[in-house]
């Protein structure tokens, strides 16, 4: 089970306008409150789904600490899929 959580994101934009995020912070969570989790490495970009949580937009296919993580970008707001403990 997955639930969306909305995140604070640090990136880098190039002159082209081109989004990289670097830092996810949770800021409202009661679970993961105030965690960072710094982005190793972006695999991929690509308008789409959340099929777990609901949602559109730009999704950002990540790795964070070895594994592979779905970060969303939906109207200037970000959000990821949280399992529920």
């Amino acid at each position: 089970m997955a639930r969306k959580v909305y995140v604070s994101v640090l990136l880098k934009v190039d002159t082209e306008g081109n989004k990289r995020p670097y830092r996810i912070k949770f800021e409202d969570d009661p679970v993961y409150q105030d965690l960072v989790f710094h982005i190793d490495k972006v695999i991929d970009i690509r308008r789409a789904a959340s099929t777990k949580v609901g949602g559109t937009g730009i999704r950002y296919t990540v790795r964070i600490d070895g594994k592979q993580s779905y970060l969303f970008e939906d109207d200037d707001k970000w959000f990821i899929e949280a399992k529920d403990c």
